[in-house]
C-alpha cells in the first residue's frame, strides 16, 4: 500500500508510511478531538488539516470528529455546532457519524472498575490542598495517600455510591495507583474520576462523575478503532500515561500517540482561555470578530478557506517549536484572492468631482473585466456621469512628481473611463475641500491622449448618483506586540486602530453583495460583505490589505 502523493511528506507520513509497508497496520484511522469550550482558532486548523488531510491521502483511510467532552463546567452544545461548522467549511468530512466522549462513558465507568478491581485504582479521600502537598515537586517524589492501600471491596464500593450521587463534590475522587516517585507528576497516581454535579450537553443529569481526560482520550482512541492519535508537544509528557491506561485495561487496540509542535502565531493569541477572556471582557465582538484568531472570525473577515489549507501545508509539521510570521499567513491569503476575488470600485474617503465641461443630463455605461487576467468571469458595467466621488487622499493642490494621482492644474486617468484634469478646489469655511471641480477629454476613454502627451497615473471612483452607500471596517491584527500571550495585560498591548470605520461608496453593482463572497476593491485591498451587511445597510470588513503594511 503507497500513500498518494498529495500532501508534503513528514515524520508523521513516515510513520505512517512505515506502519502500512510492515503490516502493522492495513489502513489507519485518525481522529480530531475537540473539547467544546469554545471556539476553535488557527491553532487548531493545523491539527485539522493534519488529521483530515492523512485520511484524504491514503486509501481506505478514516478520520472521526470527535468531541471530548468531559467537563460539563465549560462545555456547550453551542460550540459544538461551531466546531462542526468550522470543520465542514475547510473543506473536510469526517467519517460516519460524530462522536462524544460522553458517548463511551459506560465503558469508561467499567474500565475504571476493572482497574479497582486490578488493584490499579482506588478512591482518595484528601481535598485539593492535600492532594497537591501529597503529590511533591519537580524535585523531590511525591508521598502515597493514606487511602491508596484501602480495600478493593470499599473502593468498589465508594465508586459505586459516587456513581450514585451520594457524595459531596471535592470529597472523594478516584485514581490510578501508578507511581508517587515518578519523574513524570502525570504518573504521580493520577486523578481519572471526579465527582462533578452539572447538567451534560449530551448526557443531560445522567451522571454526577466525570472522568479525566488523560483516562478518556486514551480509551475513546481505542474503542474507534484509531490507528494514530496525533497531538501537540505540550502532550508529550501525557503519553506515559496514555499508555499506562491501555496497558492497564482488557482492551484491545493501543493507537500510538505521536507528537507534533503547535501553531504559534506573531500577534496572535491562541489560548481558549484568554480568547474567552477577551470575548467576556468585550474587547472584542463575540469569537467570530474578524479581529480574532479564530476559523470563525477569520472566515467572517473573508479569509478564503483554500488560504488557510495553503498556509498549513506551507509551515509544515515538525517536532520543532517556532513562531511563524503573521505575514506568512496573509500572503497566502492574498495569493488566494488575487486568483479569485473579482475586481470592483469603492471609495472609502469620498470627496466630490463636479466634471464641469461633462453634459450634466447625460449618463454613461462604461465596461470594465471583472478580473485583469480571467476573461472567463466576464465582465461589469460602470455607470459615469459628471459627477463621482474620488478617495480623498487621490487628490493634493500640489505635489512632488513622486505623487502620481490628481493634482491641481494636472491630469490623471479614471480607472477604466477618462483622462481628467483639476481645474479647481470648492472649500468650506473651515478650509476643507468639498469639490473638486475638473474637465474631462471625451478621446481618452480607454486609451492615452491622442496629442501625445502622457498620462501615467490612474485612480479609482464611483459614480455620485449611482452609487450604493457602504460602511467599511477596517481590521489591522489585534496587537501590536508579537507575542501577546507574554503580556502580563492584554489590553495594554492592544492596537487601538484594529478597527477603523468609514462610511463611503461602492459600485452600484455590489448592491445585492452576498455575505462573505470576496472583492478586491482596486487599489483599496480585499473585501467581503459582512454578517451585519444588507440590501438596505451595505457592510464591508476588510480582509486584507494589497501588501503588507507592517513589512519593513
Amino acid at each position: 500500500m503507497t500513500q498518494v502523493e498529495t500532501g508534503p511528506s513528514n515524520f508523521i507520513r513516515n510513520i505512517i508510511d512505515d506502519d502500512l509497508k510492515t503490516g502493522k497496520h492495513q489502513s489507519i484511522h485518525t481522529r480530531f478531538p475537540p473539547e467544546p469550550n469554545g471556539y476553535l482558532h488557527i491553532g487548531h486548523a493545523k491539527s485539522i488539516c493534519l488529521n483530515f488531510g492523512l485520511a484524504v491521502d491514503y486509501p481506505n483511510a478514516l478520520c472521526n470528529l470527535r468531541f471530548d467532552d468531559t467537563n460539563p463546567l465549560k462545555e456547550d452544545a453551542d460550540y459544538v455546532a461551531a466546531i462542526q461548522e468550522d470543520v465542514s467549511w475547510l473543506g473536510f468530512k469526517w467519517a460516519g457519524d460524530i462522536h462524544y466522549s460522553s458517548d463511551y462513558f459506560e465503558q469508561l465507568y467499567a474500565y475504571a472498575v476493572e482497574l479497582i478491581e486490578n488493584e490499579k485504582a482506588y478512591v482518595c479521600e484528601l481535598n485539593a490542598e492535600q492532594t497537591r502537598e501529597y503529590r511533591g515537586t519537580l524535585t523531590s517524589p511525591g508521598k502515597d495517600s493514606p487511602f491508596r492501600n484501602r480495600p478493593i471491596a470499599e473502593s468498589l464500593d465508594l465508586f459505586a455510591r459516587m456513581r450514585a450521587g451520594e457524595f459531596e463534590e471535592g470529597s472523594m475522587m478516584l485514581r490510578a495507583k501508578i507511581d508517587m516517585a515518578s519523574p513524570n507528576m502525570k504518573m504521580r497516581d493520577p486523578v481519572i474520576y471526579r465527582i462533578r454535579f452539572a447538567h451534560h450537553h449530551q448526557t443531560g443529569d445522567k451522571w454526577c462523575i466525570y472522568p479525566m481526560y488523560d483516562f478518556t482520550h486514551c480509551i475513546s482512541d481505542a474503542i474507534e478503532g484509531i490507528t494514530h492519535s496525533l497531538c501537540t508537544l505540550e502532550f508529550e509528557d501525557h503519553r506515559p500515561l496514555y499508555d499506562w491506561v491501555l496497558a492497564n485495561i482488557s482492551i484491545k487496540c493501543k493507537p500510538r500517540q505521536i507528537e507534533f509542535s503547535r501553531l504559534n502565531l506573531q500577534y496572535t493569541l491562541t489560548s481558549k482561555r484568554k480568547l474567552n477572556a477577551l470575548v467576556v471582557d468585550k474587547i472584542v465582538d463575540g469569537w467570530d470578530d474578524p479581529r480574532m484568531p479564530t476559523i470563525s472570525g477569520m472566515r467572517r473577515r473573508g479569509y478564503p478557506a483554500a488560504a488557510i489549507r495553503d498556509f498549513c501545508q506551507r509551515i509544515g509539521i515538525t517536532k520543532q517549536e517556532n513562531t511563524v510570521e503573521l505575514a506568512s499567513l496573509e500572503a497566502c491569503v492574498r495569493e488566494d484572492l488575487e486568483a479569485n476575488a473579482p475586481r470592483a470600485m469603492a471609495v472609502i474617503d469620498p470627496v466630490k468631482v463636479i466634471i464641469t465641461n461633462y453634459d450634466e443630463h447625460k449618463t454613461e455605461q462604461l465596461t470594465a473585466p471583472m478580473h485583469p487576467k480571467d476573461e472567463s468571469m466576464g465582465t461589469r458595467t460602470l455607470p459615469f456621469s459628471g459627477q463621482i466621488y474620488i478617495d480623498r487622499a487621490d487628490f493634493r493642490e500640489s505635489a512632488n512628481k513622486k505623487y502620481k494621482r490628481l493634482v491641481l492644474g494636472k491630469e490623471v486617468r479614471l480607472r477604466n473611463a477618462y483622462v481628467i484634469k483639476a481645474d479647481e478646489v470648492i472649500k468650506d469655511t473651515e478650509g476643507n475641500i468639498t469639490e473638486i471641480h475638473c474637465s474631462y477629454d471625451p478621446e481618452t476613454l480607454g486609451k492615452n491622449p491622442s496629442d501625445g502627451r502622457k498620462v501615467k497615473g490612474v485612480i479609482h471612483w464611483v459614480d455620485a448618483t449611482n452609487n450604493k452607500p457602504a460602511e467599511f471596517r477596517i481590521y489591522d491584527r489585534l496587537f501590536l506586540t508579537e507575542n501577546p500571550g507574554a503580556a502580563e495585560n492584554v489590553e495594554e498591548v492592544l492596537n487601538p486602530e484594529s478597527l477603523i470605520v468609514r462610511h463611503g461608496f461602492v459600485e452600484l453593482g455590489l448592491a445585492d453583495a452576498v455575505v462573505n463572497d470576496a472583492h478586491q476593491f482596486e487599489r483599496e485591498g480585499y473585501f467581503c460583505a459582512d454578517n451585519d451587511s444588507n440590501t438596505e445597510h451595505l457592510v464591508f470588513n476588510r480582509t486584507v490589505a494589497l501588501r503588507d503594511s507592517w513589512a519593513g
